[in-house]
């Protein structure tokens, strides 16, 4: 090729360039997409589900069910049923009224089509149809269609049968039809998520969806739920119905606690309110009971929606028990002054206690309604539980005078505790000269990309140390197993060195006082060695942070490190795998004879500092699992099933478990 056609070749690949650089210049109205009908959905769908990934995934599951609920409360269903199908799919049907079948005049379409495909629809917004409903967004059936590849939707309705179903971008096929007569009544909606949305999976766990669907069966008494999975060879099927409603929740939460008392305290009533010029009413039940653990339990939901950030109603009852367990103690001439003055803290120890209140029209912080703000119902939960606790302590004075010397002994270890908590406590979340000595820190004091290696022993805290990147890991080394805090009362907690130094690392306080705008790091990193005692100290260690630094896990902040367990050396090179079926695989990719020698690692002490780096510690390579809390109620119980003082349920896991076991060192 001629110097002149190279040249001319250039300058034209030059122009196109230029003219490509001036159109993405160009800003007009031209460049203005607007998003019709469900595509936004599909387009931002962490703004209507939280996350694409598993809670995402089941978030689908939920808004379903949260509309078949919603008949319940209205009075028209008493069974809703579940099935995880063969084919990936899930159908919930309900036997309530049945969606409306007849033409919307703002839409022109069905209302079963209006409900599926347009945002903000639905029969909760107005009068009469839902006087109490969880879903009061209007998006959560559009939403579910929008992330699916297709739903199908049969209604039952005044002895006819109807059909209507949607393909991907929620798109109809054909019109609402009708199917035949009927003696059915309610609604089926059978809907196969999108892998093309949830990329990460499309695979239902069951005990995720099984367990919701008890806790929906507990907050509302006389509802039946029934939950089967079909995918196995053998049908999986489990039915939740609870007369008792959150009373037996507690109890259930309970099972392997000790109760102070042989009663959960249950309250129930409701309070007049006023939305839109018309009287209507807050439902409100509380159901308590004090166990002798050194931990409070209290979770709460409005409208069947789990307030994990809490809310108006946990302030009305944060209100109530201070009020009325303080009152009694100055009556009881417990209290001889002010300063004894019981504190929240105090009187919620060892407590277990559901809330639960029905809103006529709940006003919930974002679409995955994480906390309620409705300002009435503080002042209704605080006056009916209030009132109701009050008479329980009066006419039951042997199980209230239990119940107070709890709360007294409560009061002095937490004063107890304050005072050790001084002892630890940082003045600032980055004052270098309040650092533990162990900590090898990082130069950055950015949060967002600083990470804490807590590493098991100080060999492998050595290497740690000598291979990190310095600007971004700080390695904090642990000396032997930390306290099991499941069982210990918090004055101890503040007397073990290895946790004192975590809290001033961390640097964002404890308990009620941690603050997660204060952690130094956003990536807090376990990193023990694969066998019993690593993983012990692994548990030990969530345990840890699950009672005192919950929102670590919340936000995302904890992690697992993945070191490998096997190194191959073959001509030259280093092979790791991290399990024994990489072995295998890496064995027949290799073409490796019998016997061929591989190095298995009993310890992070065995790598060096390059080894370490390499296979666990490079963000570029290594394999983190970040930890998280699908259901707190179920963790809960998890952490004290394992940890707690009773051995029979351990035993009970062990044995459930034991098959599943890979890797033991024996």
């Amino acid at each position: 090729m001629s110097e002149e056609k190279k040249h001319k070749i250039v300058d034209e690949e030059l122009e196109q360039a230029k003219q490509e650089m001036r159109a993405r210049e160009s800003y007009t109205a031209e460049d203005i997409q607007v998003l019709e009908g469900l595509q936004a959905v599909r387009q931002r769908p962490g703004m209507y589900i939280g996350t694409t990934g598993l809670p995402g995934l089941h978030h689908l599951v939920w808004e379903i069910v949260d509309n078949a609920v919603d008949e319940a409360l209205a009075g028209f269903c008493t069974t809703i049923d579940v099935s995880i199908n063969k084919d990936g799919s899930v159908t919930v049907a309900d036997n309530g009224r049945g969606m409306p079948v007849g033409i919307v005049s703002q839409t022109g379409k069905t209302a079963v089509e209006t409900i599926f495909t347009v945002l903000h629809s639905g029969g909760k917004f107005g009068k009469g149809a839902y006087q109490v409903a969880g879903g009061l967004h209007g998006v959560g059936a559009a939403v579910v269609n929008a992330l699916s590849e297709r739903v199908e939707v049969n209604v039952y309705k005044d002895g006819d049968e109807y059909y209507l179903a949607f393909n991907n971008d929620g798109h109809t096929e054909g019109e609402l039809k009708k199917v035949g007569p009927t003696n059915k009544r309610g609604t089926r909606v059978t809907f196969k998520p999108d892998p093309l949305i949830f990329v990460e999976s499309v695979e239902f766990d069951y005990k995720t969806i099984s367990t919701r669907l008890r806790q929906m069966a507990y907050l509302n008494r006389g509802i039946r739920i029934n939950v089967e999975d079909r995918r196995g060879e053998e049908l999986k099927r489990e039915e939740f119905y609870y007369e008792g409603g959150i009373a037996e929740y507690v109890q259930h939460i309970n099972k392997n606690r000790t109760p102070i008392t042989q009663d959960v305290i249950f309250v129930e009533g409701k309070g007049d309110v006023e939305i839109n010029g018309q009287k209507s009413h807050i439902l409100v039940e509380v159901a308590i009971q004090y166990t002798t653990e050194y931990k409070e339990t209290i979770f709460s939901f409005a409208n069947n929606i789990q307030t994990g950030d809490g809310g108006t109603h946990e302030q009305g009852f944060r209100l109530a028990v201070g009020r009325v367990f303080n009152n009694y103690a100055k009556e009881a001439k417990i209290h001889k002054n002010e300063d004894d003055r019981f504190t929240y803290e105090d009187v919620v120890e060892g407590m277990t206690a559901i809330i639960s209140v029905k809103h006529p029209n709940p006003q919930f912080e974002g679409q995955t309604k994480g906390k309620l703000g409705n300002t009435d119902t503080r002042a209704v939960v605080s006056q009916v539980l209030g009132e109701k606790l009050e008479e329980y302590l009066l006419e039951n004075p042997n199980e209230a005078k239990l119940i107070l010397e709890k709360i007294s002994l409560s009061s002095k270890a937490r004063r107890a505790a304050t005072l050790a908590r001084e002892g630890v406590r940082r003045k600032d979340g980055i004052e270098f000269t309040t650092l533990p000595g162990k900590l090898a820190d990082c130069s950055s004091r950015n949060p967002e990309e600083s990470e804490l290696f807590i590493v098991e022993g100080n060999s492998a805290g050595g290497s740690a140390k000598n291979g990190r990147n310095r600007h971004t890991q700080a390695i904090l080394p642990l000396r032997g197993k930390i306290l099991n805090v499941q069982k210990a009362q918090e004055t101890r907690i503040y007397e073990n060195a290895e946790i004192g130094n975590m809290i001033q690392a961390i640097g964002a306080g404890i308990a009620e006082e941690f603050d997660i705008t204060k952690a130094r790091y956003h990536k807090i990193i376990i990193m023990t060695d694969a066998d019993v005692d690593g993983s012990h100290i692994r548990v030990l260690l969530l345990t840890f942070f699950n009672r005192f630094m919950r929102p670590l896990i919340q936000n995302g902040y904890v992690y697992i490190a993945q070191p490998p367990l096997y190194k191959v050396d073959y001509r030259g090179k280093q092979y790791y795998c991290y399990n024994d079926e990489q072995l295998e695989k890496l064995k027949v990719d290799l073409d490796l004879r019998p016997g061929y020698p591989f190095q298995r690692y009993k310890g992070l002490g065995e790598m060096d500092a390059h080894q370490l780096w390499e296979t666990t510690m490079d963000p570029a390579n290594r394999k983190l699992l970040r930890v998280h809390i699908e259901d707190a109620i179920e963790a809960d119980q998890v952490f004290e099933d394992l940890m707690g003082e009773k051995v029979e349920p351990r035993k009970e896991f062990i044995n459930e478990n034991a098959l599943f076991v890979k890797n033991l060192d024996v």
